[in-house]
C-alpha cells in the first residue's frame, strides 16, 4: 500500500449547500435594483414575514457594506451585512453574508435581474452556506423577503 494512501484529500473544499429561487415580479429591473440598494426601500420589504425592519443601511458599489437589523415578531433582533462585490445596475449584485452572531459563516449571495416585458425575474442565488440547517433557515427568510418584495411592488 502506498505511504499516502489514508491521507485525506484536502485538496477541495467539502462542498457547501446553496438554494437558488426566483420570482416574477411587477416591476422594470431599474425600480427592483434602487429596491436592494436604496435603504428606505429596503426598510419597507426585507427581511421575512415574521419580522420587521429597524435599520437599513446601504453603500452600492464594489466594496462598500449592507447592513439590515431586524426585529422578530418575538422580539429577538437580528442584524446581517456584508460587503458588496460585484454591481451591474439594473441587472446584477453579487454581495457576501453573514449574521453579527456567527460572523465566521460569510456566504454569498447573487441576485440576477431579466426584463420580461413590463415586469422583471428576479433570481436569488444563496451559496456557501454553513450547513443544511443554515440553507433551510435562509429559504423561509428569503422566501418570506421575495413574497414582501413582490407585494411591495403590487
Amino acid at each position: 500500500m502506498p505511504a499516502n494512501a489514508n491521507v485525506e484529500d484536502r485538496s477541495t473544499p467539502a462542498a457547501r449547500p446553496s438554494l437558488t429561487l426566483k420570482k416574477r415580479l411587477r416591476a422594470t429591473p431599474a425600480r427592483v435594483y434602487a429596491a436592494w440598494t436604496d435603504a428606505a426601500q429596503m426598510m419597507q420589504w426585507f427581511g421575512p414575514e415574521n419580522v420587521v425592519m429597524k435599520e437599513a443601511e446601504c453603500d452600492p458599489r464594489v466594496g462598500g457594506r449592507f447592513r439590515a437589523v431586524m426585529i422578530e415578531n418575538t422580539g429577538d433582533r437580528h442584524e446581517v451585512g456584508g460587503t458588496y462585490l460585484e454591481l451591474v445596475p439594473n441587472e446584477k449584485l453579487v454581495f457576501s453574508w453573514s449574521w453579527i452572531t456567527t460572523p465566521e459563516r460569510e456566504s454569498q449571495v447573487t441576485v440576477t435581474l431579466k426584463s420580461d416585458g413590463d415586469e422583471t425575474i428576479l433570481t436569488l442565488h444563496h451559496a456557501q452556506l454553513f450547513d443544511e440547517a443554515s440553507r433551510a433557515g435562509h429559504e423561509r427568510g428569503w422566501t418570506g423577503s421575495l413574497n414582501k418584495l413582490e407585494e411591495f411592488f403590487a
